[in-house]
Order: C-alpha cells, then structure tokens, then sequence
C-alpha cells in the first residue's frame, strides 16, 4: 500500500481519541488502542488510505516527551495491541504512518536519566547538549539545550554517531513488528539536514516506498523535499488561508498562497503537501470559519488543490474546540466511537465521501497541474489538468448562486458538474 499523492489521510492523536491518563504513572497497560478497530469501517467510507497515528510510544504525558521508543505507552496498550490494529489496519487497505519524534525527548529517557545520576561519568552525556558550568532552571547540576524554553523536552545531539543507530534499530523495530509504511516527523524543521539525510536512507533501505511526513510551518518548503530528504511536509500556509479566506470572506488570501506554491511559478509544484485544515495543536476548523456552511466550500478546496488531504478526527463531524493560554486539551478530547457515531449520518460526512470518491476516481485532482481561473472575495476556482483531462474546482461563498466569468481555462468547452450528476456548463 505505497502511499501517494492519491491518498486521503485520517489523522488521530491516540493518547485523546483514547481517553487516555494525562500522565503516565507507569501502571499495568491498558488496551485502549483496541479502541480504533471500531473507527476503521467509517475510514473505509471515507475512503481513507492512510493513518497518520499519533504518538504511541512511552512518555510522561502528552506523548511528544518519550522515554521509551521501544515500549508502548502503557496508557494505550501493549506492542500486542499495536501489531493487532496494524494488521486490522493493513486488511483494510489503510497504510499505517507513526510519530517520529526525534529532536528530543523526556526527562526520563533513560540516557538523560543516566546522565542525571552520574553527571560527567556517564557514558551518554554526548546525546545531548549539556553545560555543566552552570545549573539548570529545575536546579540539575548542569544546564541543557531543549525545545523552546520547554524543561521537559530535552533537546537531542543528533550529530552522536551511537544515538543516530540507537535511533535507526528503533525505526528498523518499528518497520518490522508494526508494518508501517511511514513515519510523520516531529519538528523536523529543526533536524539537521544530514541527519534527515541518514534517516531517509536508512527507512529507504528497508522500503524503498517508504513515506516521510516532516512537519515544516514557515519557509520554503521546497529545501525539505526531495528523494534523499522527504516526501512531504506539513502546508501550514494554505491551512491559514483555508480558515481564514472563510471566515474573512476573502479567497485571495488562500489563492495567493496555492499560485505560490503550485502555480506557472510555484516553488512546489508536483510536490504533494500535506494539506490539512486542522490537527493537534491549532483550533479546530469548525471553530475558526464563521459559519459551519463555510466548511463545505473549504473541504472541497482541501480536496481538490495539489497534495494529500487529511481529517483530523472528529472534525468531519464538525466539532468544535479552542485553545486557551492556559490549556489545549480541548484540541484532543476523548472520542469514544459510541459517542462519536451519534453525529452519523452527517451531511459533512457525506459531502467528504464524495470528495474521496472523485479524487479516487480522477487522476487528475492527483497529479494535475494547477491554474487559477477565477477569484474574487467570495468566489474562487481554480482547473487542475492532466493530459487531454481538466477539472474545475469552483466555490461560492454566498448563500445564493452567482454568474462568473471564468479565465484561462485549459480545455474550453463543455464541463460536466461531478457534485451535481446531470448538470453541464460551458
């Protein structure tokens, strides 16, 4: 199940959607990854083709703080439960994408544990990046590098040729027991490039086919991407634009930023990026866009513009969450299936159903190139073509219908309306 730009995501974050603990006290595993087997009827009609699971393995709290990369959390279950959804998953068609969470870990990894006890004498203080000539702000004996400011994320030395293997056998661990055909990377863009280099010859080795996900905010995502790097990067660009040019009621902001990165000039074009319009650390979509209305024209732009969709879950039932300075677990409650299949049948759903079957259907919404034909505060579209092949992508975001005019089409003529069977227009 080689994953491409034809391949619509789900994204969960497990410790939430699961229920469970906030933080890990180290008791006996409890089973909840058991949990998402009940979920993958639903991927299946949204016509999922991948799952991008959140973290998994075992850490202190929320998952991105590991102390372990061998060892599930036992909040969600044991190695048995992983390998059993990973086979559920496989049977299904769904190809499986972990967290990779390698520019740091927890505290209580066991090498940072090590160098806690033994200071200068242990045989791992070159992991990290430490100053013993001052103290730490939790009052340690010397003081580390670690992820904007967080104490509890302790920053990693990849340049450590032992950490770098300590690293690739759990990667190799990984491929053999769970299957999974990728790997999403946290804060990759602050990896070191000659690392991420190593990293994607090492899974490349074992898969050729094997996909990475870095997760990029700012910049030219283009300098991430490439056979020796990686795949795909997060579009947090359009993202903004999605929300935004809704809930602002202006579609230049999202054409603006799709015609830089994939039109005539654009510095990605043929890249598939990875297009989201929420996850696990911003406010969800239902809650950004001025009406709930507005999301349809919105999943239609996720679903039609260059790149790989994804739903964050639970979103395409349209729920609602909002960070605060304060807390964000909001962002990733717990989702029991029973609880969540009271919103079925929704109209949402049935439009992202629909939109799956055409990019399933269409190569084109894959692998065309992309042209902006119209846009306007309120309308917007743009033609992806292949070959002799075109489609229009055209949203309107009033409540009454409007005539446009539409430019530099690729294939004039007759077009047929794939959301409406029936209807042609010229």
């Amino acid at each position: 199940m080689k994953i491409t730009a034809k391949t619509p995501f789900y994204h969960v974050y497990p410790l939430g959607l699961c229920g469970a603990p906030a933080h890990n006290h180290q008791g006996q595993p409890v089973p909840r990854l058991r949990q998402l087997a009940s979920w993958i009827p639903h991927w299946r009609e949204l016509g999922i083709g991948g799952l991008y699971l959140g973290p998994v393995f075992e850490s202190h709290s929320h998952g991105y703080d590991t102390t372990d990369f061998s060892r599930i959390d036992p909040r969600l279950g044991s190695q048995a439960d992983l390998q059993l959804l990973a086979r559920q998953l496989a049977d299904a068609g769904i190809s499986l994408v972990l967290d990779g969470v390698f520019h740091h870990v927890g505290r209580g990894f066991f090498a940072f544990a090590d160098v806690l006890a033994h200071g200068k004498a242990s045989v791992y203080c070159d992991w990290f990046e430490l100053d013993f000539e001052t103290r730490s702000p939790l009052g340690d004996r010397f003081a580390y590098a670690c992820w904007e400011g967080h104490q509890s994320l302790v920053k990693l030395n990849l340049a450590n040729p032992a950490l770098r293997t300590y690293l690739f056998e759990a990667i190799s661990q990984w491929i053999t027991l769970y299957q999974i055909r990728g790997l999403r990377l946290d804060v990759a863009y602050a990896l070191p490039k000659d690392f991420l280099r190593a990293l994607a010859a090492h899974c490349r080795s074992l898969d050729p086919d094997f996909w990475l996900l870095g997760e990029v905010i700012h910049g030219d995502y283009q300098g991430w991407l490439g056979p020796d790097l990686l795949d795909a990067v997060t579009n947090y660009e359009c993202f903004k634009g999605l929300w935004s040019s809704h809930r602002d009621h202006n579609y230049f902001e999202i054409a603006w930023s799709l015609n830089r990165l994939f039109g005539p000039e654009g510095n990605c074009q043929h890249q598939a990026l990875y297009n989201f319009a929420d996850n696990h650390d911003v406010d969800r979509v239902a809650s950004q866009v001025a009406n709930p209305g507005q999301l349809y024209p919105l999943y239609q732009l996720l679903y039609t513009m260059p790149g790989l969709p994804s739903i964050y879950y639970g979103s395409e039932v349209a729920i609602t969450g909002q960070r605060t300075p304060q807390d964000d677990t909001v962002l990733r409650p717990a989702l029991p299936w029973d609880t969540f299949a009271a919103h079925l049948p929704h109209p949402l759903t049935r439009h992202l159903r629909q939109l799956a079957a055409l990019r399933a259907e269409l190569p084109v919404l894959a692998q065309g190139d992309y042209r902006q034909v119209l846009v306007a505060s309120e309308q917007f579209g743009f033609a992806r073509s292949l070959g002799d092949s075109s489609c229009l992508s055209l949203v309107n975001m009033r409540d009454q219908p409007v005539k446009v005019c539409l430019q530099d089409l690729p294939h004039p003529g007759h077009y047929r309306d794939l959301l409406n069977p029936g209807q042609t227009f010229e």
